[in-house]
């Protein structure tokens, strides 16, 4: 008879590994491969073509995938038939500039070594018709932005230092002040509209955290 091994209490934390891709529509497909592959440089590498799946309404596609780098891959869905939304049909003609700070939000960043680099790809992109930003410094990147043929925000972006566990600790007291806040508003169905009342939150939130950790070696 054999024992039974007992679970142990010791089992490897779950963890993701990395991003293996990201995906958006589109529905200028040869536009989008010319500018990638051509443009970008980035090797397309596979392409699924499939017969719509689940619901009736959902069309035949192509799912293309080019190689982004350290093992991820950028992907697009081309739904053959179906009409492109009004809300993009435009959006490729606009500026490089968050106007549509909710839609712009959601962007891919590419990620190059030295500033040369970057002012490298600003002048491949310009030469090749792409409206270009300037570019533009934030805190710990500096970044330059341009919008891809189906309107999508791009960015290229070099480190200006690598972060520290000081920017680590930073995050959580900033997103715990804003958490906080956001709490009591919702109590009172009321918003939090501005990012001052957060600075101010988040220094009592250090001063609280601060006077516990006197008491606490007291």
């Amino acid at each position: 008879m054999h024992a039974r091994t007992a679970p142990s209490d010791a089992a490897a934390p779950l963890r993701l590994h990395g991003v293996d891709h990201t995906a958006r529509p589109t529905w200028r497909l040869k536009e989008t491969v010319t500018f990638y592959r051509d443009i970008l440089g980035l090797p397309l590498i596979h392409t699924i073509s499939a017969r719509g799946w689940g619901p009736s309404t959902h069309p035949d596609f192509l799912h293309f995938f080019f190689d982004s780098g350290k093992g991820s891959t950028i992907a697009f869905f081309y739904y053959l038939g179906s009409d492109e939304p009004e809300a993009l049909a435009s959006r490729d003609s606009r500026p490089p500039l968050p106007d549509d700070h909710v839609f712009d939000a959601t962007h891919t960043a590419w990620l190059v070594d030295t500033q040369e680099e970057l002012l490298a790809w600003k002048t491949r992109l310009e030469a090749r018709g792409v409206v270009v930003s300037a570019e533009t410094a934030h805190e710990v990147i500096e970044s330059i932005y341009f919008r891809d043929p189906n309107g999508y925000f791009i960015e290229i972006t070099r480190k200006l230092r690598p972060l520290a566990a000081l920017d680590a600790r930073d995050a959580d007291a900033t997103l715990a002040a804003a958490i906080e806040l956001e709490d009591e508003a919702r109590a009172t169905q009321a918003r939090v509209t501005s990012i001052d009342d957060i600075w101010v939150r988040k220094a009592e939130l250090l001063g609280r955290r601060l006077n516990l950790d006197q008491e606490c070696h007291a």
